[in-house]
């Protein structure tokens, strides 16, 4: 090959990654670093598919092919007027892993991401699944009835609505501080309430409904890939004892392992301790 179409090859642009739509028509956003066994990071509430970037870049260099996704009215996916629902989340989850085609695929999850894959498993299967793993997770259900006495109340997650739907912007900034650790540089913490701030008020409250109002317990005896759960002991988002720890529990063999002084925010503020366990937990 001549050295002129060398410098063309080079110069060529690189293939264009296809679009997600979803079976009612949203346009998912979907970013991919690195090649080899695939892995699908699945972002928490309020957040985008962004917050896997330390993650992505980690293992996108260490033989994996790493894919991450904006749930529909997040980050640059589009923000319809509806299906918010958890069925159609995780039906949207079920067309990314469709149409990339990804088969012996380890799903990632942050916070409401677990709630996704859980669901996503329930209704769909673990077919195209290898493993499954859970950060922080807000499952299996964290709001307080008659028949489970873990979670808050009704009435707790309703002042929050009513608090992001008259000053998004305050409330995070006023309940920013437990997310992370006292090492956290303000730039990381203004990076991450920056992605929040983002996200429509509808859209963050619509979602976290869905969150809070369905039940995954009965899903949780059907997992039945390897599940590595990571937790921080002071995470306040997703208390350890009300989420991750019963979450492992009612999935067997399960593995839970526990961050000393974890907040939720574990994939920044604990970044290299999460990279090497889920490096471990992949390979």
């Amino acid at each position: 090959m001549q050295r002129r179409d060398l410098l063309l090859t080079a110069a060529a642009p690189a293939k264009p990654q296809p679009k997600i739509r979803t079976r009612d028509g949203v346009e998912l956003f979907h970013r991919e670093w690195g090649n080899g066994r695939p892995v699908l990071f699945v972002h928490a509430w309020a957040l985008s598919s962004a917050m896997w970037t330390y993650q992505i870049a980690d293992l996108g260099q260490r033989g994996f092919r790493c894919i991450a996704f904006d749930r529909r009215g997040h980050g640059r996916s589009d923000v319809p007027n509806g299906g918010y629902d958890l069925d159609t989340l995780a039906d949207d989850l079920a067309d990314v892993i469709e149409q990339l085609d990804l088969r012996d695929v380890v799903l990632v999850g942050m916070s409401m991401g677990s709630n996704e894959i859980l669901h996503y498993v329930g209704r769909h299967g673990t077919e195209r699944i290898s493993r499954i793993a859970l950060l922080g997770p807000t499952t299996p259900f964290v709001l307080q009835t008659a028949d489970n006495a873990y979670g808050a109340p009704q009435a707790y997650f309703e002042q929050n609505f009513a608090a992001w739907a008259s000053d998004f912007p305050k409330w995070i900034e006023d309940n920013k501080l437990p997310f992370f650790t006292p090492e956290t540089s303000v730039q990381m913490m203004e990076w991450v309430a920056g992605m929040m701030r983002e996200v429509p008020i509808p859209v963050a409250i619509a979602t976290s409904r869905a969150l809070i109002s369905t039940d995954l317990r009965p899903v949780l005896a059907k997992i039945n890939r390897p599940v590595l759960i990571l937790h921080g002991d002071k995470d306040v988002s997703a208390p350890l004892e009300i989420t991750g720890r019963r979450t492992a529990q009612g999935i067997k063999g399960a593995v839970l392992k526990v961050y000393p002084g974890g907040p939720h925010g574990l994939f920044v503020t604990h970044m290299k301790q999460v990279n090497a366990d889920l490096l471990g937990f992949l390979r």
